[in-house]
């Protein structure tokens, strides 16, 4: 029986076994231990199985947005040499991914079409090729209705929805009369367009079940326990006849949170052809029937005294999604905390489309909310004459002014000064710094990100021939899982890097917390703590000796006078499994990671392009667990960023909603030539409230407030205040100056 250690997150953790720990590991810039494998393309993604006699599906999507499906017509497919069948389950069928909780099934049911390019039917051939020319033979006998696919004339059918990641409406004070009184106010309406997360790897799968009706699912999926729950939940079957094995992934980002229609449809099909079936989304379906960021309007009114000190704080939003959907756009979940303000609203309404579906997508809340709240502050210390940096200090509360809660740790105006005296921050005043064609501007935002704990289990195995082997099913989506959990242990456990082994991503390891809402580093970091912890008591039994007196380094133990090989200790392996849980710390102290950004652009004064050419980041984030695994998220979000300042919208057909952008040819993510070399600092801390890690979540740090950072220096170039995303040059001439 496999010992255990259990820790519920309900008090402080003063102390960290990392502090100080003599193998060194921890916080260290180590070189990624998965990274040999994928540039010699022996990691294995879910596309990449080679199962024996394996069948290709391909998707057949709607042509319409809505209406009623009353048949698929497969004669003429089915004539093709080479296809083995259509499989058409509209009960089952999944409408779209699950963005949801883990016990929910994905909404499954596509006789009523939602929107226009829902999947309602594979074509399974013995070659890819063969699928996908037959899918086009696919017809259809439908009723179309009429879709609801424009957004700005039905807003005042907006209407409130169910309380999620928070409450959908907020209030504290007099607002509207705090507005009123105000000696400065900013009161101004941005708006973000809908956008897609664009992963490398498109979503797929490969389906098969074993003869005792066992079904085993490669998936391109970022939380496999919970997954696991919903496959589970959809296909109506028990715990024990569900595996998924997802062990790299090339990206994810939200869009692949949650089972999608893809895996619903490669399992049916598998289990009618009784064949395993690969089924791999074409770009075009993983932007038209995957999940998309959704659109907003906000409204961002603040009210000041006359030195810039908030008094008022309104943030008013209306988001999209499909009917029946319970998840909104967060828009407002920084504005809580970032700020003060004794008058305060925040609020969410939804209006229902026939648009793909809206979830989660990086950062979800702040990657969009922060490009309005970070352009009205920058435009409130325009008018109180006050530098934007200092406005934000000015404006730091002593305390979360929402919850009335303390911060476990806030270090937002410790970045602010690190961060302006590294980049040299000086702005001239807007449209006053040129060099011939070329306006030149600086602009700032603040960052934050909450932070969360999720319940997560590891499995951490000492081996007779003295390595360790870490098993959970938590997964890599390119942040770097496989390299931070084996420095974990690593230090915790005297062992050398390269005598770690890290099994991520099946199910058939212990549940881990999954990759998604940067909780994945701190939980399942934390879990593989608990159990190493639980390693070194086991060991001082067999030393007899105190745990406090206990050093492990080298591969070996030490305690008073004595130094023995682990080996000698071990005996046939010695296991433990570590547990985490959420408590009552998230509910005492609010948790965040902080940051403040800094960019200069460059405008033509003749076309109006932009150009981002010098960037500075600095944060904190408890403490940080790999320097350059968490500098590379830090840019990786910051470029988010940069893509939702310039370029990134799905555009929608107005008839109907359909994207006319599917594919990364018209959809447009920032390139190299985009993207300037960037400078990011981490700023020393720990966070006793957060983990016994002391570390706090960083993958979507970067990405808030990054892309008002931009339009803020745009602005200071210009002149010229774009509150419409993205701020693309068409947007800009008719403000620049004359040449």
């Amino acid at each position: 029986m496999t010992d255990t250690k259990t820790l519920q997150l309900d008090a402080p953790i003063e102390h960290s076994l990392l502090e100080g720990a003599p193998q060194g590991l921890t916080g260290k810039p180590i070189d990624r231990v998965d990274g040999p494998l994928k540039v010699a393309g022996r990691a294995t993604y879910s596309a990449e199985y080679a199962l024996d006699d394996m069948a290709y599906g391909v998707l057949v999507s709607a042509p319409f947005a809505k209406g009623r499906l009353n048949a698929v017509i497969v004669d003429e497919a089915l004539a093709m040499p080479g296809v083995i069948d259509v499989v058409v389950d509209l009960d089952t069928f999944a409408r779209n991914p699950q963005q949801g909780g883990e016990e929910e099934a994905p909404t499954q049911g596509v006789r009523d079409i939602d929107y226009f390019g829902e999947h309602v039917a594979v074509v399974v051939a013995d070659s890819f090729e063969v699928a996908r020319d037959a899918a086009h033979l696919v017809r259809f006998d439908y009723v179309e209705g009429l879709p609801d696919a424009a957004f700005d004339d039905r807003l005042d059918e907006a209407e409130t929805p169910p309380d999620s990641q928070m409450p959908a409406h907020q209030e504290a004070g007099d607002p509207d009369a705090g507005l009123e009184a105000a000696a400065l106010k900013v009161d101004a309406v941005w708006t973000t367009p809908s956008q897609n997360s664009a992963a490398m790897e498109p979503h797929a799968s490969i389906a098969t079940w074993d003869d005792d009706g066992r079904l085993t699912l490669y998936g391109s999926l970022q939380m496999p326990a919970s997954d696991k729950k919903q496959l589970i939940n959809a296909l109506d079957l028990k715990a024990d006849q569900v595996r998924i094995v997802a062990r790299y992934i090339g990206g994810g980002f939200g869009s692949k949170l949650g089972i999608s229609t893809e895996g619903i449809a490669a399992a049916i099909a598998a289990r009618q052809v009784k064949r395993p079936v690969k089924v791999v989304m074409a770009r075009q379906q993983v932007f038209d029937a995957t999940v998309r960021r959704s659109n907003t309007r906000q409204r961002v009114a603040l009210g000041a005294d006359t030195s810039g000190k908030l008094t008022t704080v309104i943030h008013e939003n209306i988001v999209s999604n499909l009917d029946g959907e319970d998840f909104f756009e967060p828009v407002g979940i920084a504005t809580q905390f970032l700020y003060g303000g004794e008058n305060r609203r925040i609020t969410h309404d939804v209006v229902r489309m026939n648009w793909l579906l809206a979830g989660s997508m990086r950062a979800p809340g702040e990657a969009v909310g922060m490009l309005a709240l970070e352009c009205a502050m920058d435009e409130l210390a325009e008018a109180a004459g006050v530098d934007p940096v200092e406005l934000r200090k000015l404006n730091d509360p002593d305390k979360d002014p929402t919850q009335d809660i303390p911060f476990s740790t806030r270090n937002l105006s410790h970045c602010l000064d690190e961060g302006a005296k590294a980049f040299g921050w000086a702005p001239s005043a807007p449209g006053t710094s040129r060099e011939g064609d070329w306006l030149i501007g600086t602009g700032m935002a603040a960052s934050t990100r909450s932070n969360m704990a999720q319940p997560s289990t590891a499995r951490v195995t000492l081996t007779p021939e003295g390595g360790a082997v870490i098993e959970t099913d938590m997964t890599d989506i390119g942040t770097g899982t496989y390299t931070i959990l084996a420095q974990i242990a690593g230090d915790l456990l005297g062992l050398p890097i390269d005598r770690i082994e890290v099994k991520l991503g099946d199910t058939e390891s212990p549940p881990g917390a999954g990759s998604g809402g940067s909780w994945g580093a701190g939980s399942s970091g934390s879990s593989v703590y608990l159990a190493a912890e639980k390693l070194r008591e086991r060991i001082c039994e067999k030393l007899e000796c105190d745990v406090a007196g206990l050093t492990l380094k080298d591969g070996h133990a030490i305690a008073g006078n004595k130094r023995v090989p682990l080996t000698d200790l071990v005996g046939e392996g010695l296991s433990a499994e570590g547990t985490i849980k959420p408590g009552q710390n998230e509910k005492t102290h609010n948790q965040a990671s902080y940051g403040a950004h800094f960019c200069e652009v460059r405008v033509n004064a003749v076309s109006g392009e932009v150009r981002v050419t010098r960037w500075h980041s600095t944060f904190t984030a408890g403490r940080i667990l790999n320097e350059k695994t968490a500098r590379s998220q830090c840019i990786g979000g910051i470029v988010f960023g940069i893509g939702a300042a310039l370029s990134e919208e799905l555009v929608h057909d107005p008839r109907d909603g359909r994207v006319v952008n599917n594919d990364l040819a018209e959809y447009h993510v920032p390139v190299n030539a985009d993207v300037p070399m960037m400078d990011i600092q981490f700023l020393p801390e720990r966070d006793v409230w957060a983990n016994p890690l002391h570390a706090k979540g960083i993958g979507e740090l970067g990405i808030s407030g990054a892309g008002a950072a931009v339009a803020n220096a745009i602005y200071n170039a210009t002149g010229v205040r774009v509150r419409d995303y993205p701020i693309t040059l068409d947007k800009l001439l008719a403000g620049l100056p004359e040449v």
